[in-house]
């Protein structure tokens, strides 16, 4: 049977209120590495304390850990970055010693540009040359675990055309043990913002690449954010997952020979009353998809 798991997020708040589901419900947990550390005075790279309070919950329900990282910027060209790129790969096979991380898997696109990190990822260009670049990326991911891949991100502007971008994983994908995070809302959330049908992309990729499918809710952006007041779909893990994420599951999981997992997402901060039971149902009914 496929695991369904779900996130767990550095903050306590959300870790108490979810504490349920965590303990019963999650078949494995997903952790971004990168919000588990802090850099101390002299720049290093520290655990900022949640090590100690996840595994105490490994300890508690036998779950294991997958890793979705945010930071390694898979895109990355920038003469300077080996070194902290070595800092990054240093701290992530130190957490995978203490987390035996099942897979790492990071979005796809540059999140550091010129030395500076920035809030989300920007797009890459769809060419053979950024292709072998992202691929180098993994291979050095694969030194520290050794199972690796990429999500399909959510973007506001292309270089290139949406359906242009299954082409382009199936260039980087090339070699063994890396794979995609074929995350569904933000499939839904790209064919919203540009137009397109989310099946029709589906259709493209080549699903016996996909290692993770990640679902989760999002909700629109406030009209007064553009002059057109005209509003985007947010991938913000806040809300509800939309009746097409779940029809695009259904279709999908049947069709992804090595998958080994689905998450469900949700940010911290955006838990709220009602939303346990909420998230209950909906870990529910993936395995109930997932298992069919």
């Amino acid at each position: 049977m496929i695991p369904v798991g779900l996130t767990l997020q550095p903050e306590e708040a959300y870790l108490d209120a979810l504490a349920p589901l965590l303990d019963e419900e999650a078949d494995y947990y997903e952790v971004a590495p990168e919000t588990l550390w802090r850099r101390d005075g002299a720049g290093a790279l520290v655990p900022n304390g949640f090590h100690r309070l996840f595994l105490e919950r490994r300890e508690r329900t036998g779950r294991p850990f997958v890793a979705h990282g945010v930071g390694l910027s898979l895109g990355t060209a920038d003469d300077d970055d080996p070194l902290r790129l070595r800092a990054w790969l240093d701290r992530i096979r130190g957490d995978h010693r203490r987390f035996e991380f099942a897979w790492y898997t990071d979005h796809l696109g540059a999140t550091t540009l010129d030395g500076r990190a920035l809030t989300l990822p920007v797009p890459l260009p769809m060419t053979p040359q950024m292709a072998a670049r992202v691929r180098t990326r993994l291979t050095h991911l694969q030194t520290a675990v050794p199972d690796v891949g990429f999500e399909n991100a959510v973007f506001y502007f292309l270089f290139g055309r949406p359906l242009d971008e299954p082409a382009f994983f199936r260039e980087i994908l090339t070699q063994p043990r890396m794979h995609l995070l074929l995350d569904l809302h933000n499939v839904y959330t790209m064919g919203r913002n540009f137009g397109f049908d989310p099946n029709e992309y589906v259709d493209r990729l080549d699903l016996s690449r996909v290692i993770e499918i990640h679902i989760s809710g999002g909700s629109d952006s406030e009209p007064s954010w553009l002059p057109s007041r005209s509003t985007m779909r947010l991938d913000s893990h806040d809300g509800p997952v939309p009746g097409p994420v779940w029809a695009l599951l259904e279709r999908v999981v049947p069709r992804c020979p090595g998958l080994r997992g689905v998450t469900l997402e949700r940010m911290e901060g955006t838990v709220r009353a009602g939303d346990v039971a909420l998230l209950r149902e909906e870990m529910r009914r993936a395995k109930g998809i997932a298992a069919a």
